[in-house]
């Protein structure tokens, strides 16, 4: 399903409403599995990757992807989409919507740094100590299970690369400058929160913020869900979208 255009790698799926997906730092397109399917049943998915560690350590910026999301939809011919963001891929949504507002339909959030960045900083994996990374990445989850070995060995082997960390930090970095609480009263496109009752991550209070922050904004939680609703819960989380796309921009 994995296509490649250009210096592009992304899915696509489905007929409608343009839906773009941004994954989070640690993560990639598969991160959104099931829910591509199930969104692509009423609308176009793109889910590109945002090569994050394939990224010039000068241009490893939360504007660097909005920007870089922005040239995908000029290589689409996409004039404006639905952003839905996970963690950093939301981070990344919202300095789209600062910097191309008029090319935002809606956004939804889930997990979405830009508020509350100490997560991101604070417990740095350790390189080389392997129950640490598992831990790490299993508290990402509700369900301590969802980190299958596979996943832990991705992020076991990012975190030993020293050019990946170094661009890990420095997105880390970025995000903690790109602090979003002055630009969100002014945002008047659509917002749908979708927030984790379990996150760790960025806690429920996060998503409080968000919502009391931005003027047009719903916020829905997940029970027994961790910090990627998208990935514990697909078919709920879609829904979601799904209902929130049909009542706010009469999709």
């Amino acid at each position: 399903m994995l296509k490649e255009e250009g210096k592009f790698k992304y899915l696509e799926k489905g007929e409608g409403t343009n839906v773009i997906m941004l994954h989070g730092l640690m993560g990639g397109i598969d991160n959104f599995g099931d829910m591509v399917d199930i969104v692509a049943k009423k609308h176009k998915v793109y889910a590109p990757d945002l090569q994050l560690f394939e990224t010039p350590l000068l241009n490893c910026t939360i504007k660097n992807r909005a920007k870089y999301i922005h040239k995908f939809m000029k290589m689409k011919k996409l004039d404006s989409a639905i952003l839905i963001g996970n963690s950093l891929g939301g981070h990344v949504a919202l300095v789209f919507c600062k910097l191309f507002p008029n090319m935002v339909d809606g956004v939804v959030l889930m997990g979405s740094s830009g508020l509350y960045e100490n997560s991101m900083g604070d417990s740095f994996p350790r390189r080389g100590d392997y129950n640490y990374i598992k831990e790490k990445t299993e508290e990402v989850f509700y369900d301590p299970k969802t980190a299958t070995k596979e996943l832990v060995d991705k992020v076991f082997d990012i975190a030993n690369k020293r050019d990946s960390v170094i661009r890990l930090l420095a997105f880390a970095k970025s995000a903690i400058r790109h602090n979003m609480s002055k630009d969100l009263p002014k945002f008047i496109m659509p917002f749908c929160m979708i927030w984790g009752k379990n996150d760790k991550v960025t806690p429920p209070h996060v998503g409080e913020e968000f919502n009391k922050l931005l003027p047009n904004s719903e916020l829905h939680w997940i029970d027994k869900c961790g910090h990627s609703p998208m990935w514990e819960h697909p078919q709920k989380t879609s829904q979601i979208v799904i209902d929130w796309a049909a009542r706010n921009l009469n999709q």
